[in-house]
């Protein structure tokens, strides 16, 4: 089992969602960014570490959401979800194909990898409840 932390990563009330490239695993779904933890590696400190490395932004773990397990053919995740607020920076791809800012409510017109599909349910459900 492989431990993979993911950002929500919210500014101006929308979220950040990137696509992966043709190179990587699920080519061309969506998903909310992040990477594996590494060993001795707290979950907050690896979703800084990765998404600074990724996309060059600097994010602000707020809340953990409940974790996502998920079986490929060849490995099993789990996806520890965190909502992040935007602390700064300039997007610089270095993986994924293109990144949007999305309307929560426009979540749902992407394809999304299989593993990030129950975040994005408990995202909608839990910003459904916020005044």
């Amino acid at each position: 089992m492989i431990k993979v932390v993911c950002a929500i990563v919210e500014q101006y009330e929308r979220v950040l969602v990137t696509q992966r490239s043709k190179k990587m695993r699920e080519a061309l779904l969506w998903e909310f960014p992040g990477g594996k933890l590494e060993q001795n590696e707290t979950e907050g400190n690896c979703l800084i570490r990765e998404i600074q490395e990724e996309l060059g932004i600097e994010v602000e773990p707020y809340q953990r959401l409940t974790p996502a397990m998920y079986a490929y053919p060849d490995l099993s995740i789990e996806l520890i979800p965190f909502l992040c607020k935007y602390k700064g920076g300039v997007i610089q791809l270095q993986e994924h194909r293109t990144y949007h800012w999305v309307k929560p409510e426009d979540l749902k017109t992407y394809q999304f990898c299989p593993a990030d599909v129950p975040i994005l349910e408990e995202y909608l459900q839990l910003i459904r409840g916020r005044p």
